[in-house]
C-alpha cells in the first residue's frame, strides 16, 4: 500500500515585516532544510482558520517574529497501514526539521496500478533503445535486418579493418 502523507509544521521566522515575507522566507528556509535529502517533499502554504470559521493567513506576527503555517507532503511507499505511513513522514522530516512542530493532518490511500500495467510498462521501456545524439527510437523487438532474399545480416558493424584508412 503506497499513502500520501500531509504533515503541518510551524516554523518561525525571525526579523520580517510583512505575512508575504514571512511567508517566503519560510518556505525558503524549509526547502534549505530538507533538500537535497528530501526533495521529493512539497512544500505549501498552510491553512489557518479561527474558531469561529473565518480564514486566517498561513503567518502570525508578533513584535518583527513570525510563526508560519506550512504544509509538507510525501509519498509513502509499502507501509501496511496509516499508522505505518504516518511514522515514517514524521521520522523523515522531523530528522531535518529540528526544534519544529510537525502534526499530521491527512493521510490518503494512493490507489495501485495493476500488475498487468506494470508489466505493460516495464515491456514498453525494454523495446526503447537511445540512438547516439541521445534521442529514443523504438524497436519492434527484431534485432537482426533481412535482405530481399529473405536472410538474416549477420554483419551488423563493419569490421575493424574496414574502417581504418590504409596508406
Amino acid at each position: 500500500m503506497h499513502c500520501r502523507v500531509v504533515v503541518e509544521a510551524a516554523v518561525p521566522v525571525f526579523d520580517v515585516e510583512t505575512e508575504d515575507e514571512a511567508i517566503r522566507i519560510a518556505i525558503s528556509k524549509t526547502g534549505e532544510m530538507l533538500n537535497p535529502d528530501l526533495n521529493y517533499v512539497e512544500i505549501n502554504m498552510g491553512t489557518r482558520t479561527s474558531p469561529s470559521g473565518e480564514e486566517l493567513p498561513p503567518a502570525f506576527i508578533a513584535a518583527d517574529e513570525a510563526l508560519v503555517a506550512l504544509e509538507l507532503e510525501m509519498t509513502v511507499f509499502n507501509v501496511e497501514r496509516d499508522e505505518h505511513a504516518s511514522r515514517i513522514a514524521r521520522k523523515e522530516i522531523g530528522q531535518r526539521l529540528e526544534n519544529i512542530p510537525l502534526e499530521v493532518i491527512q493521510i490518503n490511500e494512493l490507489e495501485e496500478e495493476d500488475d498487468d500495467d506494470e508489466a505493460q510498462s516495464e515491456t514498453d521501456t525494454d523495446d526503447s533503445t537511445t540512438d547516439e545524439d541521445g534521442s529514443e527510437s523504438a524497436s519492434d523487438g527484431d534485432d537482426s535486418t533481412d535482405t530481399d532474399d529473405g536472410q538474416a545480416d549477420d554483419e551488423i558493424l563493419p569490421e575493424f579493418e574496414d574502417l581504418v584508412e590504409r596508406d
